[in-house]
């Protein structure tokens, strides 16, 4: 089987976040687990850490890659990345889930197009969207 080498990956930093949200690795790991099967990825493992004073990392281990966060509580900014192999994993939309519950006052975004020779660099529309839970 022959696998194309296409991917997508989408980083975002946002500002304006809730400390407690951004200082909660376990709300957080649940938060992505979320996004990622939003996106229709499959998640083979979650790794988190809680900082201490403040701070988290969760790192979500895709069967198409990965979707992880990083946050400094006391700035109100989070790291967000997303990067998808293939056509048919949107790694966008795990990033909208993600700016929809973090609710960023700002967020600045790039989507690099990979896998395809040079990289193409470009900036998404970030869209909200509608929550189940």
């Amino acid at each position: 089987m022959e696998y194309s080498t296409f991917g997508r990956h989408v980083a975002v930093d946002t500002w304006g976040v809730d400390f407690e949200l951004l200082n909660n690795a376990e709300w957080l790991q649940a938060q992505m687990v979320e996004a990622a099967e939003a996106c229709g990825a499959t998640v083979m493992s979650v790794q988190s850490k809680q900082f201490e004073p403040q701070g988290a990392t969760v790192l979500v281990l895709l069967s198409e890659s990965h979707l992880s966060i990083h946050t400094y509580p006391e700035k109100g900014f989070a790291a967000l990345d997303c990067y998808t192999c293939g056509e048919t994993v949107d790694p966008q939309l795990a990033i909208d889930y993600m700016i929809s519950v973090l609710k960023p006052e700002t967020a600045h975004a790039k989507k690099l197009v990979r896998g395809m020779g040079e990289l193409k660099v470009e900036t998404p529309e970030l869209k909200l969207v509608q929550l189940t839970k």
